[in-house]
């Protein structure tokens, strides 16, 4: 009977050659995969902390030398380097409104905000003025006449003013470094200096004309500012007994 069923179903026949072929080629691919993984692989072990860090010990970017040139400079050696903004002026009074270095940060300071203020009020009176003397003109004309009035006086006051604050300044840092301190007494003398400087050229009388008037300017500012806009003068150490 069993050689009948095998007869019948094919049983017990012997393979083909190219079915024998390829058993043998899938074993021989099989081979080297069974040995690759004869050493498990390395797992991952929780109880070990592994960040960004772990693979960035390795690399240059760690230094912080490499991402900043200036990261490993000693800054006791490069005193070049060292910007001391916060130095302040230290003579007795020299303090005002505005924190101050010294004379650089007065003159910037001083001139530039003498010379804004004239400005603006050039343009004012330049534009009361214009109106005044167009009443009843077309509006093209009354612009006209405006117009030439603020850039008349406005440009003349702001330049006027801005020469005035820069001799102001430079004598009243030299008065102040001379007596080795800033009062009102400097700012009077400073400001009448400076109205007869500017004034030099037109004669006696003009220069103490202008002198007067800057010297009394000078005068209600420096009064002015020692009243609204206290400085507290530092205090003198206790000397322990």
């Amino acid at each position: 009977m069993s050689s009948l069923w095998n007869a019948l179903t094919g049983g017990n026949k012997p393979a083909h050659p190219q079915q024998q072929q390829q058993q043998q080629q899938q074993h021989h691919y099989q081979e080297p995969t069974s040995t690759s993984y004869a050493t498990p692989p390395s797992t991952y072990d929780p109880t070990q902390g592994q960040g960004v860090e772990s693979f960035l010990q390795s690399s240059t970017f760690a230094d912080p030398s490499q991402l900043h040139p200036l990261a490993g400079l000693n800054k006791d050696t490069l005193e070049y380097l060292t910007l001391e903004d916060s130095a302040l002026s230290d003579l007795p009074g020299g303090q005002s409104v505005l924190p101050s270095r010294g004379f650089t940060d007065d003159l910037c300071y001083g001139t530039g905000i003498t010379y804004l203020t004239a400005l603006s009020i050039g343009g004012a009176w330049g534009l009361q003025e214009g109106l005044r003397r167009s009443a009843g003109q077309p509006p093209k004309l009354r612009l006209n006449s405006v117009l030439n009035a603020v850039t008349r006086r406005g440009p003349f006051l702001g330049n006027s003013a801005g020469v005035i604050a820069i001799v102001y300044n430079c004598l009243n840092s030299l008065v102040g470094s001379l007596r080795g301190k800033h009062d009102a007494a400097n700012s009077v003398l400073a400001g009448a200096l400076s109205g007869m400087v500017f004034k030099s050229t037109r004669g006696l009388r003009p220069m103490m004309i202008s002198g007067g008037i800057v010297g009394s300017v000078a005068g209600v500012w420096a009064v002015a500012r020692r009243t609204f806009f206290p400085v507290p003068e530092p205090v003198a150490p206790v000397e322990s007994l």
